[in-house]
C-alpha cells in the first residue's frame, strides 16, 4: 500500500537573507498575511526554551550555544596557562539585529501568541562535529603545498549563489542586485518569497545535490518540518536562509529514509544554550562574521526610518559634523538628498543606496573631503551598539554576579572604548579598579590600564580604557568553573596558577593580588613566593621579580594593606640580588649587555622604592661594581651614570673614568658602549659639562677614518634617541667648545691638522643637531 504523500498546501517558506530591513519587512508583511499556526525558524533548537524572552530582548542579541564540557585550549599541561579555558570549537553565536527577518519572525510570532520553534541542526550535533574536527586537526595536521585549489562551478554556486543571481542580472556586485530587489523594497510591495525560492531552486539545479553538513542540516529541518504538518497545523511558516528554501518547499520530495539515513549515528555533545548581547560592530563584514553585512547602521537606519530614509540619514550626518565643529546648513543637506537622488536614478536604482548617499555627503556636508567623510561614515555606517538581556535569562551565577557589580557600580557595558580615570582614595571609584583587575585575572579583558595624557598622575590614581565585546561573556563562562563571584572566582584561578608560576610570574601575582583586593589569595600566593625566592639561583629571575614586588609593597601602604611581609621578602631578594650581580655580568657580550641594562635599571627603580638598607646596600653594590676592570663597557658607562645622578661620584672621579674608557688603548666599540650606556635616557649632563663633552670630543677627533666609521651607527642610535631640544642643546654644546680646543689636541697619531679635522668635527654637530631625522 502506498504511503500517502505529505500535505503541504498549508506550508509557505520564505527563503531570507539572515541580516536585512527589507527581508526582515517582507517576512513581516509575509506573516501576517499567512497567519501561520506555527512558526519555524532557521536556528539552534535548544533555544526554543528561550524564546519567551524575546519580549523581554533589546536587540542585537545572539543566541550562544556551548558544549558543558568542552576541551581546553592549551591540553593538560599542568603549567600556569592550563587554566580551563575552552576552545573556540566549543561554543557558537547565533545573532539577530532588529532587522533580521529571523528576529521579525520571533517578535510575531511571540506577540501574535504563536508557537514558535528553532529547526535547523541541533547545536548537540553541530559542535561535537566541530569539537571532533578540532582535536583530529591537532593530532594530525594536514599537509598542504601552499597552493589554493581550483574552484568549480558547482563550489562558487554554493558559496556564493547570490553572486550568480546578480550576475544572471547584469550586476557585479551581489550586495547590490539583493539590495535592490528586496532590502530597499517599502511595504505593501508584492512578497519577493516565491521568487526567490524559485531563483534558488534554479541556482541549486546548476549545483547538482546537496551534500556534507548542509545536506543534514537540511534532512534534520525537513524531518521537523514533517513533524509539525503531521500534527494537522493547516498554516505553517517556515522563516530559513534563501538557499535552503527550495529544500523545505519541496519537501515532499525528499524520501523519509534518505532523511533518517543522513543523521543516523551523528556525534553528539550536552551543550546549554542562552541569550546574550551583541553589537552591531560584530554584525558587520569586516569582523570576519560569514553571514555579516557591510554597514549594520545603515540598515538598522532602512528598517527603522519611517519614511525619508536618505533626507534623515544626511540630516544625521550634518548633525554629526556639527558636533565636531564644522558648518553644515540645511542647505547642505537639501543639496546633499538632490545629489543621492540624481546618482541613483543616473545608476538605475530604486532609491539612493549607501553609495549614492556617501558619495553626496562627501561632495556636499564634507565639500569632498574625504578625511571628514569616511569619519562621519565609518561611524554611521556601523552604527555601533550593544544590546541587552533581562535579569530573567539563563546565566551562570558568575554573569549574574557581574552584572550586580556593574549595575551597583554604574559602570555600563558598552562597545566602544571609553577612557577611566580613578581617583583611588575614593571608595567607589576603587571598587570599580578591583573590579577591572579582578576580570583580567579571570581572562576578562574588558579593561585595559593606559598611561594618561602628561603621565602617571601618582599611586592614588588609575587609569583605564574599557570596552566590552560580546566574546567576554563566553569568557565569564569558562571563568564560572573557578567560583560563583568575582572575587572567589578570581582567588581560585590565580591560586591555581600561581603554584607552577615561575618566580618573576609570581611576583607579577603579587602585584594582581593587592590591585584586586584579593586578601585570600595572597598568603598562599605569598608563600609559594618566599618558597620559590629562597631556592632559586637565578639572578635575572630575581632581578625580574624584583620590581613588581617592590610596588606591590608600595601600592600596598596606598590602598592601606600590611605590606610588612612583602617588604621583608623584597629586601630578601635585593640583596640576593647584590650578592650575584658581579659574577652575573662577568664575561657579557654586547647584546647581553645591552639586555642586563634594562634589568639593572628596572631593580635600581625597584631599590629606591623601597628605601632603606636595602637601597644602601644596593648603592654600594654600585659603588664596588664600577672599579671592575672586566666590567662590560655599557654596564659599566650605565653604572657610573646612575652613581653619579645619586652624587656618589665626584665630578672629577667621572672624568677621569671617562677619560680611561676614552683612552687610546681602548677599543672604539668598547668605549662608544660606554659612552651609550652613560648618557641612556638622557644627554643633558653633557650640557651641563663641558669637561665631559670635550672628553668625549677629543676621543672622537683622535679617531683613524676606518675607526671612526665602525662607532658612526652606535652614535646615531645614542643620540637619536633623545628628544630633539635636547639633541640641539648637545649640538650648540659642542659647537661651543669646538673652536680652538681643537688646535692643541694630539692623538696617538701626532698632533691634529686643523684643516683635516674640520670634516669630523662637523660630522659630529650634524649626528648631535639631525639626529631627529632618526628620533
Amino acid at each position: 500500500m502506498a504511503r500517502a504523500r505529505l500535505d503541504t498546501s498549508g506550508l509557505h517558506v520564505l527563503g531570507v537573507r539572515h541580516h536585512g530591513p527589507g527581508s526582515a519587512r517582507a517576512v513581516r508583511a509575509a506573516l501576517e498575511e499567512i497567519k501561520p499556526d506555527v512558526v519555524l525558524i532557521e536556528g539552534p533548537p535548544e533555544a526554543d526554551a528561550l524564546t519567551h524572552l524575546v519580549g523581554e530582548l533589546e536587540p542585537p542579541v545572539a543566541l550562544l550555544a556551548y558544549v558543558n564540557d568542552a576541551p581546553k585550549s592549551g591540553g593538560s599541561t599542568g603549567d600556569a596557562a592550563d587554566d580551563g579555558r575552552r576552545s573556540r570549537d566549543g561554543w557558537a553565536f547565533w545573532p539577530f539585529a532588529s532587522f533580521s527577518p529571523e528576529w521579525a519572525a520571533l517578535r510575531y510570532a511571540v506577540s501574535h501568541d504563536v508557537p514558535v520553534r528553532f529547526c535547523d541542526l541541533p547545536a548537540a550535533h553541530t559542535l561535537a562535529g566541530r569539537v571532533a574536527r578540532a582535536e583530529a586537526a591537532a593530532a594530525d595536521p594536514p599537509e598542504t603545498d601552499g597552493e589554493p585549489a581550483p574552484v568549480e562551478r558547482d563550489e562558487r554556486v554554493r558559496a556564493d549563489p547570490l553572486g550568480v543571481l546578480a550576475e544572471a542580472a547584469g550586476y557585479d556586485d551581489a550586495e547590490r542586485w539583493w539590495d535592490d530587489v528586496v532590502e530597499q523594497r517599502g511595504d505593501g510591495e508584492p512578497s519577493p518569497f516565491p521568487a526567490i525560492a524559485d531563483a534558488m531552486a534554479a541556482v541549486r539545479a546548476e549545483a547538482g545535490p546537496e551534500t556534507g553538513r548542509d545536506a543534514r542540516r537540511e534532512a534534520y529541518m525537513r524531518q521537523t518540518l514533517r513533524a509539525v504538518l503531521k500534527q494537522g497545523h493547516d498554516r505553517v511558516a517556515v522563516v530559513c536562509g534563501a538557499w535552503h528554501a527550495p529544500a523545505l518547499r519541496d519537501v515532499a520530495d525528499y524520501p523519509i529514509k534518505d532523511d533518517t539515513a543522513l543523521l543516523r549515528g551523528l556525534p553528539k555533545v550536552k551543550v546549554t544554550a542562552t541569550w546574550v548581547p551583541w553589537t552591531h560592530g560584530r554584525l558587520a563584514t569586516a569582523s570576519g562574521y560569514g553571514a555579516g553585512v557591510t554597514a549594520p547602521g545603515w540598515y538598522h537606519h532602512l528598517f527603522g526610518a519611517p519614511d525619508r530614509p536618505v533626507q534623515r540619514w544626511l540630516t544625521d550626518a550634518a548633525r554629526m559634523l556639527r558636533e565636531e565643529g564644522q558648518h553644515v546648513s540645511s542647505s547642505h543637506v537639501i543639496e546633499g538628498v538632490r545629489l543621492a537622488e540624481s546618482l541613483a536614478v543616473l545608476r538605475g536604482r530604486p532609491l539612493a543606496g549607501l553609495d549614492e548617499v556617501s558619495e553626496a555627503l562627501t561632495a556636499v556636508l564634507c565639500e569632498g573631503e574625504p578625511t571628514r567623510a569616511a569619519l562621519v561614515h565609518g561611524r554611521m555606517s556601523v552604527g555601533e551598539r550593544m544590546g541587552s538581556v533581562p535579569p530573567s535569562t539563563p546565566m551562570v551565577p558568575l554573569q549574574r554576579d557581574v552584572m550586580a557589580v556593574q549595575k551597583r557600580l554604574r559602570l555600563k557595558p558598552e562597545p566602544f572604548d571609553r577612557d577611566l580615570d580613578l581617583d583611588l582614595r575614593k571608595d567607589s571609584q576603587r571598587e570599580r579598579g578591583v573590579l577591572l583587575h579582578r576580570l583580567r585575572l579571570l581572562g576578562v579583558e574588558w579593561g585595559v590600564p593606559r598611561t594618561p595624557e602628561g603621565g602617571q598622575k601618582g599611586t592614588f590614581r588609575e587609569s583605564w580604557r574599557i570596552r566590552w565585546e560580546p566574546d567576554m561573556d563566553v569568557a565569564l563562562i569558562e571563568a564560572s568553573q573557578w567560583g560563583t563571584t568575582v572575587a572567589s572566582a578570581a582567588t581560585a584561578r590565580v591560586v591555581h596558577q600561581a603554584r607552577e608560576a615561575p618566580l618573576p610570574m609570581l611576583t607579577a601575582f603579587t602585584e594582581q593580588c593587592l590591585f584586586a583586593e584579593l586578601g585570600d589569595a595572597l598568603p598562599e600566593v605569598l608563600s609559594l613566593l618566599m618558597d620559590r625566592a629562597a631556592t632559586d639561583s637565578d639572578v635575572t629571575h630575581l632581578m625580574e621579580a624584583l620590581p613588581p614586588l617592590a610596588r606591590s609593597a608600595r601600592y600596598g601602604d596606598v590602598r592601606g594593606t600590611d605590606s610588612g611581609r612583602l617588604r621583608a621578602v623584597a629586601e630578601q631578594i635585593l640583596r640576593r640580588v647584590c650578592v650575584g650581580l658581579a659574577p652575573a655580568v662577568h664575561g657579557l657580550d654586547d647584546d647581553a649587555a645591552r639586555e642586563f641594562v634594562t634589568r639593572i635599571d628596572a631593580t635600581h627603580s625597584a631599590a629606591a622604592l623601597l628605601g632603606g638598607q636595602g637601597e644602601l646596600a644596593w648603592r654600594d653594590t654600585l659603588v664596588t661594581l664600577a672599579t671592575r676592570d672586566t666590567l662590560p663597557g655599557r654596564i659599566a658607562g650605565r653604572v657610573n651614570r646612575m652613581l653619579s645622578d645619586a652624587s656618589l661620584l665626584e665630578p672629577e672621579e667621572l672624568r677621569r673614568r671617562l677619560g680611561l674608557a676614552m683612552s687610546p688603548g681602548t677599543e672604539p666599540a668598547e668605549a662608544a658602549a660606554w659612552v651609550e650606556g652613560f648618557l641612556q635616557g638622557s644627554g643633558l649632563i653633557l650640557v651641563h659639562d663641558d669637561r665631559l663633552l670635550r672628553l668625549i670630543d677629543t676621543w672622537l677627533l683622535g679617531l683613524s677614518e676606518e675607526r671612526f666609521t665602525s662607532v658612526l651607527p652606535l652614535l646615531r642610535r645614542t643620540f637619536g634617541a633623545f628628544d630633539a631640544p635636547e639633541r640641539r642643546e648637545i649640538g650648540e654644546a659642542a659647537a661651543r667648545i669646538g673652536g680652538g680646543g681643537a688646535r692643541s689636541r694630539t692623538t696617538e697619531r701626532g698632533p691634529v691638522d686643523d684643516e683635516r679635522a674640520a670634516p669630523a668635527l662637523a660630522a659630529v654637530a650634524a649626528i648631535l643637531t639631525n639626529g631627529r631625522s632618526r628620533g
